[in-house]
């Protein structure tokens, strides 16, 4: 049961803004890519710590890239084709785009997933980190500035300005603590088989069933 005070319209143009890792995709992706250093069980301890809000996520993400130095960017190909979607994915955006809805990634992962899944699947934008390089080897860096909670946050407002999107038609989602602020920054944040912290303060929460499940939080 979920109770709203208001309903984006799917009659009407809007922006959904979504994360990537476990909520567009199945996997956390610089986990599988950890693991594949031979750091997984570190890394992805760190990245739990993060998802519940224990650790501050920029400094946790650094952490993590530096565990990833010498990681060929070939074997990223690896993870790439094997990335299993969320189940209901397809439904939700294809619904979505059909109603002239626009849809973007905003993640605290990596352009080199995020760019294939927007290729894949024709989102509208992506927001996403870029992994450094050298030589062909992961350097242990970031480039640019990272895609933390503030600038999540950012995407919803800057896309919506951008598009002309009225604010009460902005959803957001997501399942981490890193979410928070762009959930907030929408009309409708909703938390996705979400960390505890996250339920607490969505607006509303899918617990069970797929992505296509936040088209019941449309009004028809």
């Amino acid at each position: 049961m979920v109770i709203q005070r208001q309903q984006p319209s799917l009659q009407q143009p809007g922006l959904l803004v979504m994360d990537m890792d476990s909520t567009v995709i199945q996997i956390e992706c610089i986990d599988e890519i950890a693991k594949l250093a031979g750091v997984g069980e570190k890394v992805s301890a760190v990245t739990e710590q993060a998802m519940r809000g224990e650790l501050d996520f920029k400094a946790s993400l650094i952490a993590r890239v530096e565990c990833l130095k010498g990681v060929e960017e070939a074997k990223l190909e690896t993870i790439k084709n094997s990335i299993p979607l969320m189940p209901g994915l397809t439904t939700l955006v294809d619904t979505l785009k059909a109603k002239g809805w626009k849809i973007v990634l905003a993640s605290g992962g990596f352009t080199y997933y995020a760019d294939y899944l927007q290729q894949r699947l024709g989102f509208d934008a992506v927001k996403a980190n870029v992994l450094a390089s050298e030589n062909a080897q992961l350097n242990g860096k970031v480039t640019g500035e990272i895609v933390d909670a503030q600038a999540k946050a950012f995407a919803v407002t800057d896309f919506a300005e951008q598009w002309q999107i009225p604010p009460a038609q902005t959803v957001a989602m997501g399942d981490g603590a890193n979410d928070l602020l762009m959930m907030k920054a929408a009309a409708l944040g909703v938390a996705f088989h979400a960390k505890p912290i996250v339920e607490q303060q969505a607006d509303a929460a899918i617990r069970f069933g797929g992505l296509q499940t936040l088209l019941y939080f449309f009004s028809a």
